[in-house]
């Protein structure tokens, strides 16, 4: 029950007001301020849920990168990788066309009495050999590893994805109960509203006209 206007203040209002009357609006107001801040609240309650949805899923993002990047590699694994990068490269297929060139051409020409691998460049041949015996396992460690780093991030990115599909479907639940409470909300302002509305309406049309 609302308190009486206080006899302090009634010389305050103008004689043509009644004080319980101008409480009774008075409180009416208040009222129709409190479901206001109410509605406030649960608005803030729906952002603060979309961004804790988001910072979750950043956060979950943020660990799979730190697992990635914590994993200790060997020095031999690291290698591989160097290996196969270098022989997958321009600067490889230069080196190894420029080595060729000079190869021939020191045993060909400028060595041409006395050359330490004459035609038909066996030990060229040898080397060679040699050098794709050591690149191809090399290069197969390398891709072993990157395969295991794409299976690594398939996993990472399911388990984005399946807890972004939970979370979504979580939100959607928490978000039609908060929406649900905020439409029994705003149809009790716009009660209160028409309410206050028609009192005023009906107070106007008291008032005696001069």
């Amino acid at each position: 029950m609302p308190p009486r206007f206080p006899e302090s203040e009634v010389h305050l209002l103008p004689p043509e007001i009644d004080p319980c009357s101008h409480w009774r609006t008075t409180g009416e107001l208040m009222d129709l301020k409190e479901l206001i801040d109410q509605e406030t609240i649960h608005a803030q309650r729906l952002a603060d849920l979309v961004r804790q949805s988001i910072e979750e899923e950043q956060l979950l993002s943020s660990r799979l990168i730190e697992l990635e990047q914590d994993s200790n590699d060997s020095f031999g694994q690291n290698l591989a990788d160097k290996v196969a990068e270098f022989g997958g490269s321009w600067t490889f297929i230069l080196f190894f066309f420029s080595t060729l060139v000079v190869w021939i051409l020191v045993n060909v020409w400028m060595l041409k009495d006395r050359p330490f691998d004459p035609y038909p460049f066996i030990l060229l041949n040898l080397v060679l050999s040699c050098i794709a015996a050591i690149q191809a396992p090399v290069i197969m460690m390398s891709q072993n590893r990157q395969e295991e780093k794409d299976r690594r991030r398939a996993r990472g990115d399911y388990m984005i994805n399946l807890k972004s599909e939970i979370e979504v479907r979580s939100l959607h639940g928490k978000l039609d109960l908060l929406i649900s409470e905020q439409m029994k909300s705003l149809f009790k302002i716009q009660q209160a509203q028409l309410e206050l509305l028609l009192k005023i309406e009906d107070s106007i049309a008291r008032e005696p006209r001069t």
